[in-house]
């Protein structure tokens, strides 16, 4: 049906052409014909159109008995060059198309490799994740996150490389294999950090730019969550906290003790403190990475998440990711300056409803709870 556009246009401009006074000249104006046609089809399609419009202008020219005068003869050439050149435009597009089109499969399949998707349930957790690159054409970062199942139940780490987009897909890939090993030969989360915090020191002490020394680091956040305490383990390495949803629609802001980012140095990885939350069946665990929160709207304002998240407390994992992606993308106008990654944990209600005896006020608000144990 488009075609109809560009065929259209030469058969009235090649009448106006015809019927027009002998002092104005119509014929240029058939360069539309092709120049539109590169919109929506290929360079053979466009050449068929371009050819028909010097067809159109021969004839213009014969039933005018012009057609071997030069003004008409220039004219013509002149169309043929312009549809030749929309030709090779059409080419050099597809071309370029078909290369976009691989980098992004390419790029995906990376993402498949590096960020193994988490599973919808781990023991008796059910998860979701959600990763948004900053970057147009890329569909990794410097954002991460994995899990883990334990034989007495889950390891969850999610984290922030220094930067964004493909030049932090190194740190991110190392630390990922990093965790999926030690996750497993830890019996402690402070050890899991010195263990990550050794990795991503080797790792810098070969790979790290010279003009950038000292200044590649990577924040997380490692969580441990036992199925039979109505508690979440965290040791949090400068990563920013987590919400905590009750099924009531309350929101709780942990206040944690952050140890120093991974890579920086740490004087005793073995000795960061573990922070203590309680986390009950129907409750649900929301992990970020900063980009969310630093996003900001065209008047510089941030986006609230722990504002927001409350009205879709009771919704599940995979819900719960899909409303604060459309909200953050509306607050933002579809465009984001920092790569953002999500994780929603549920422990799963039983089907008696119990619970594990944690009560929890009702109301929809925001506090800073918490308690620290050193480990």
């Amino acid at each position: 049906m488009l075609l109809l556009i560009p065929v259209a246009l030469i058969v009235v401009i090649t009448v106006s052409n015809i019927v027009a006074p002998t002092d104005i000249q119509l014929g240029p104006l058939l360069v539309i014909a092709p120049a539109i046609t590169a919109w929506f089809a290929g360079p053979w399609t466009t050449g068929a159109i371009g050819a028909a419009t010097v067809a159109a202008q021969a004839f213009a020219g014969w039933r005018l008995g012009e057609l071997t005068s030069r003004n008409l003869v220039v004219q013509m050439l002149a169309l043929a060059l312009l549809s030749l050149l929309v030709v090779a435009l059409c080419v050099v597009r597809d071309r370029r198309t078909r290369e976009l089109a691989q980098v992004r499969s390419v790029a995906e399949a990376a993402q498949r490799v590096l960020l193994w998707p988490l599973p919808s349930r781990l023991g008796s957790l059910q998860l979701s994740c959600l990763y948004l690159a900053a970057e147009d054409e890329a569909s990794i970062g410097g954002d991460l996150y994995a899990a883990a199942r334990t034989k007495s139940g889950a390891r969850v780490m999610i984290g922030d490389v220094r930067g964004k987009g493909l030049p932090a897909v190194g740190e991110a890939a190392l630390l990922l294999g990093a965790f999926r090993e030690a996750a497993h030969h830890h019996a402690a989360l402070p050890s899991l950090a010195a263990s990550l915090e050794r990795s991503i020191t080797r790792y810098l002490a070969d790979f790290e730019p010279e003009e950038e020394a000292g200044e590649r680091f990577v924040t997380a956040l490692l969580l441990e969550i036992p199925d039979d305490d109505p508690v979440i383990r965290m040791t949090s390495c400068g990563h920013v906290a987590p919400l905590l949803l009750g099924p009531d629609k309350e929101v709780t802001a942990p206040d944690l003790t952050p140890a120093p980012p991974l890579g920086v140095g740490l004087t005793d990885p073995d000795g960061s403190t573990v922070d203590v939350l309680p986390f009950d069946h129907g409750d649900t665990l929301l992990l970020y990475t900063d980009g969310a929160v630093e996003a900001r709207d065209r008047d510089g304002v941030f986006y609230p998440l722990a504002e927001r998240i409350p009205q879709w407390a009771g919704s599940s994992p995979d819900a719960l990711l899909h409303h604060v992606q459309r909200d953050l993308l509306a607050h933002t106008g579809g465009s984001l300056d920092d790569d953002v990654a999500l994780i929603a944990i549920r422990r799963a209600p039983t089907s008696s409803g119990h619970r594990f005896g944690r009560g929890s006020p009702s109301g929809s608000s925001v506090r800073n709870t918490g308690s620290s144990t050193p480990s």
